[in-house]
């Protein structure tokens, strides 16, 4: 990857001011929707142990990243959408002429800010849930564990989540350079992700439910939030992380190749 590459599309996000207002709104609503979903935790009539409400605090505390994933998406869909919309993109091609290495380039910055994003919003994430969760009954007392880094299982849901979010980046980025669009990179994205959930709920049949779920990337991805009733999942968590993956991976190959073979 050309260096010089890397440098003009790190120039050209850094100095949007529109990047720095997703980035700011991706962390707010992360961190905020997450608060919101721990303080409304509440424990049956049967009381707050585990087995009365199988809720599981790592889950609850990264719930925010459900929402927070779109404007991830939003930002990686402009990244190129809007150079497109502009006519900015010959520009672009003018100065690095090897098409892939513009796109490897603007990969590379992307996934770097949404990592960036995302460790700020999960930290947040995880501060505010082993704050709100105790007053709401997931208490030691009840038999649970405060959110902790230092645990395995947490660490894995925060770490993934945190991968999770670069690999939405990439799935909108590779999705929007193959249609060219914003609006439209942003409506298949949003598609992608949460269409696949609401059809895996209406379906009748359980078992091709199941592998509507095995095969979703947002549902399959968010497995890697999970610390309670892991053995109970369609997919391991890596497993599921690995299914997003495979979607990024195949929107980017996309994207990049119909970059080589059309005019800007």
């Amino acid at each position: 990857m050309s260096a010089d590459a890397l440098r003009a599309e790190w120039t050209k996000l850094r100095t949007l001011s529109s990047t720095w207002w997703l980035l700011l709104a991706a962390v707010a609503l992360t961190i905020v929707v997450g608060a919101a979903v721990a303080t409304a935790v509440r424990c049956p009539p049967s009381g707050c142990s585990v087995r009365a409400t199988g809720a599981d605090p790592a889950k609850i505390s990264l719930s925010g990243v459900d929402l927070g994933q779109v404007i991830v998406a939003l930002l990686a869909v402009l990244a190129v959408g809007g150079e497109y919309g502009t006519g900015m993109i010959r520009v672009t091609l003018a100065a690095t002429p090897r098409r892939l290495v513009m796109l490897a380039a603007k990969a590379t910055v992307v996934t770097g800010w949404a990592v960036a994003a995302g460790v700020v919003a999960v930290l947040g994430s995880v501060l505010a849930g082993r704050l709100i969760l105790p007053g709401r009954g997931l208490s030691a007392a009840n038999g649970y564990s405060l959110v902790s880094l230092g645990d395995g299982p947490d660490l894995r849901a925060a770490a993934g989540s945190v991968l999770y979010l670069a690999l939405i980046a990439l799935l909108a980025l590779g999705v929007t350079t193959a249609v060219r669009e914003s609006a439209l990179g942003i409506g298949l994205v949003l598609g992608l992700l949460y269409v696949f959930p609401i059809v895996s709920l209406v379906v009748p049949d359980q078992v091709l439910a199941r592998h509507l779920e095995q095969i979703a990337p947002m549902t399959a991805g968010l497995y890697i939030q999970a610390t309670v009733g892991v053995r109970a999942l369609p997919l391991t968590p890596w497993q599921g992380l690995g299914v997003l993956a495979a979607w990024a991976a195949g929107a980017m190959a996309a994207g990049g190749l119909l970059l080589r073979l059309r005019d800007a």
